[in-house]
């Protein structure tokens, strides 16, 4: 697994618990535990905090996104994983150095993700709302 994808998956693992105890966990101790357990050794660990400090800093912005874009789930009713997905890929496809994430990237990072840990329908939710959201990006319609 490609060292990139590997840390997205534990930003993924490391959002859901905290996103699972209501956002009241330690999220840096989380994160830390994660990358100690499941990426010991990996090249490039500044991605996933950097990652990580660019998904809270820009939450209530991707969270409205998310409100917008998948307008027939609230919030609270998109399966944890789900909204955690949409969270990193919307960061990414917005708020990342494009040169170093190209948004066709984030969006298939998310989609790969969700095949990976999330249920059957949610690839196609995933690219939906992505998808439908870098169109609105390039045209103007939605500023970073």
């Amino acid at each position: 697994m490609a060292t990139r994808h590997l840390i997205r998956s534990i930003v993924l693992q490391s959002l859901y618990e905290w996103d699972f105890y209501d956002k009241k966990a330690d999220l840096a101790r989380i994160i830390e535990d994660n990358l100690s357990e499941f990426g010991p050794g990996i090249d490039e660990p500044e991605f996933a905090w950097r990652l990580l400090k660019g998904i809270i800093d820009h939450l209530p912005q991707l969270d409205e996104l998310i409100k917008t874009y998948a307008n027939e789930w609230p919030l609270d009713q998109i399966a944890i994983v789900d909204r955690n997905i949409l969270r990193i890929g919307l960061y990414e496809l917005i708020y990342a150095n494009r040169d170093e994430v190209p948004p066709k990237v984030a969006i298939n990072e998310a989609i790969e993700i969700a095949k990976n840990y999330s249920g059957q329908n949610s690839p196609r939710f995933i690219n939906g709302v992505l998808g439908t959201i870098y169109k609105e990006l390039e045209e103007g319609r939605i500023k970073p």
